[in-house]
């Protein structure tokens, strides 16, 4: 004896766009604001990930404008193994350099190096405006990397805003709609009974 396959309702796909003597006004109203959402989610979605992406590739591109490199020498033997911290390590120590401003005058000062180099090799150290040691920008490469790993987020973050502020208006609506059912069960509900009953 063969088994009964469970019945799947078909789901109807796009319906409150066909015409249907069923269809509500709310539900044309609901089609084009789900419609509108998700537009607006994706318009929104690149924009914001546009605008992220650039601000940062901006803001990186002037920090590789306002840094120089300068050669400079390592003044003391720098340790062979990076100094662990709460958050782990970097790779690199910090040692003491000497080099030679743009004024002629010698500077030292302290930056990050790599570890085990003896005294007097040469290091590139990169300098702000103003002849302050600052960290090495990162290259074009990395820029556009922490542009898209900034950018994506940032895109996800305003589509799903969108469409969650879509969802909200679909659940007014769905509340109007259940208001409208109750109205129109308290209108028929006692005829219905009369003749059920009667």
């Amino acid at each position: 004896m063969k088994k009964a396959r469970p019945t799947r309702s078909a789901k109807v796909r796009f319906w409150r766009w066909r015409r249907n003597p069923l269809r509500r006004h709310s539900d044309r109203v609901e089609a084009w604001t789900v419609l509108a959402a998700w537009f607006l989610a994706l318009l929104a979605a690149l924009c914001a990930g546009l605008a992220v992406g650039g601000w940062v590739t901006d803001g990186l591109a002037a920090r590789r404008a306002n840094t120089h490199p300068v050669s400079a020498v390592l003044t003391d033997d720098v340790p062979s193994a990076p100094a662990m911290t709460g958050y782990g390590s970097d790779g690199t120590v910090w040692a003491r350099v000497r080099w030679t401003g743009a004024d002629g005058a010698t500077r030292t000062d302290r930056v990050k190096v790599a570890p085990g180099e003896p005294a007097g090799t040469r290091v590139t150290v990169w300098l702000d405006r103003t002849g302050t040691p600052v960290t090495q920008p990162p290259g074009v490469t990395e820029a556009r990397v922490q542009a898209a790993l900034l950018g994506v987020p940032a895109a996800l973050g305003a589509g799903a805003l969108v469409l969650g502020g879509g969802r909200l208006a679909r659940g007014r609506l769905d509340r109007r709609r259940y208001e409208e059912w109750a109205a129109e069960w308290e209108r028929i509900g006692p005829q219905w009974r009369k003749r059920m009953l009667g």
